[in-house]
């Protein structure tokens, strides 16, 4: 045997890799994908939010090209987008405090209530024809003000349903079944619409919602014990923050949720005028589009939930990271409808990738007495920075054009997701 022995340059090296492609496969479980529904709560909310989800989703679609449609404007589509954040800057963190104070099941059937009521009033004024741009302006201002009150709790209430070791999976699910309204509700309203006008999909949106509160109060939880309150509102609200600022990890991964929202998330808000503009369609590409987003993001959610108790959530959370801008700046370049659908798919799956590895990620260093607080953080990152990136590619698309507001968006999440790789590499070896 030679004393230097030449090492195979062919088998070794793709070993290692075989494996963990091998072992990826044998991850991938349909029984691990749907674990949470173990939980009876639990499958009361997946089932109701679905239904709810695919009406919310009609009645998205349907207000965007309605707008598009009585104001030929993509910069009024960026200022509807940006009154729907207007209530979150003004009451998220504060609603975190609330979430962290009552039962949030009592404050998610009160905010559920009020959208109900603003998807029939929609609805009412698009009936009667009476239905003009700034209604509609008031009306995202006041769902706007629900949303902000019912993210915190959202995100909080997932522990009360299903056990700690179970809650990637539920978030996962939370997500797909989100997503999956995402590809059905879309393509259904532009159907509807076309064919029945929008009032019609408005009011869908409002019967859906009678199912959330329906299988809310059907639920068994352990009782709410409210937790003596030994210091102001604002003093809790310091103590959230001054956690987040502290953290490292939860600080970084909100800060690419912010970067992400601004810059990958708001494009969605051009969608309509994309559809019509650039692919000389109507309001079916409008929605068909919007659909394969949603599919592609329905197959983020179902991979992750498949694959269980995994533990490389970094490693996937990094991939999405530089996946997103790379096929966002491809759709930019793009004036075929096939190919757009496709890219935009592929936009929707690491979209999702980032979201809710990110919200597991959060919440797994989240304290509980602390979630509901850094959890209103995080859904203000989200929920408030996606408006001002609305506004933002709602106005530069106006002067620049569409794709070039898109592809510069895409630029920023590229140099954002290479910074992060670069100054805080743990964030790839999380679990």
């Amino acid at each position: 045997m030679s004393l230097f022995p030449i090492p195979s340059p062919t088998v070794e090296p793709r070993a290692p890799f075989i494996r963990r492609v091998v072992g990826l496969r044998k991850r991938l479980s349909w029984k691990q994908a749907f674990t949470a529904l173990k939980y009876p709560n639990y499958r009361l909310w997946f089932w109701s939010q679905m239904f709810s989800l695919f009406g919310t989703w009609m009645q998205s679609t349907a207000l965007g090209f309605l707008v598009f449609d009585l104001t030929r404007s993509t910069a009024y589509l960026g200022f509807v987008g940006f009154a729907t954040g207007i209530p979150t800057w003004v009451f998220m963190l504060y609603a975190g405090v609330i979430a962290d104070r009552m039962s949030r099941r009592i404050l998610l059937m009160i905010t559920q209530t009020a959208m109900t009521l603003l998807a029939f009033g929609l609805a009412a004024l698009a009936f009667l024809h009476l239905v003009q741009p700034w209604h509609i302006l008031v009306i995202a201002l006041l769902l706007g003000t629900a949303n902000a009150f019912e993210a915190p709790a959202r995100q909080a209430f997932v522990l009360e349903m299903v056990e700690t070791e179970d809650m990637t999976n539920a978030i996962a699910l939370n997500s797909a079944m989100f997503n999956t309204a995402t590809a059905l509700g879309p393509a259904a309203a532009g159907v509807t619409y076309a064919l029945f006008g929008p009032a019609w999909c408005f009011t869908i949106n409002g019967i859906s919602f009678i199912a959330v509160i329906v299988a809310l109060k059907r639920m068994k939880l352990k009782a709410f014990v409210p937790k003596p309150v030994r210091a102001s509102a604002l003093a809790d609200l310091r103590e959230g923050l001054k956690y987040v600022a502290a953290h490292p990890m939860i600080r970084t991964i909100i800060g690419l949720i912010g970067v992400v929202s601004l810059f990958g998330f708001s494009f969605v808000t051009l969608i309509p005028a994309w559809a019509v503009n650039i692919l000389h369609g109507d309001a079916r590409t409008n929605g068909f589009l919007q659909s394969a987003r949603g599919a592609g993001a329905l197959a983020a959610a179902l991979l992750i939930a498949s694959l269980g108790r995994f533990r490389f959530r970094g490693r996937l959370l990094t991939f999405g990271t530089f996946a997103l801008p790379a096929v966002t700046a491809l759709f930019a370049l793009v004036r075929w409808a096939p190919l757009s659908l496709v890219l935009i798919f592929g936009s929707g799956l690491a979209l999702i990738l980032i979201f809710n590895l990110a919200n597991a990620l959060v919440q797994t260093f989240a304290p509980n007495e602390l979630r509901g607080r850094i959890m209103s953080i995080y859904a203000l990152t989200f929920f408030g920075l996606a408006p001002i990136g609305s506004l933002g590619v709602g106005l530069t698309a106006e002067r620049i054009g569409q794709p070039a507001a898109i592809f510069i968006g895409a630029g920023i999440m590229f140099s954002a997701a290479t910074a992060i790789a670069v100054f805080m590499p743990r964030l790839r070896r999380q679990e």
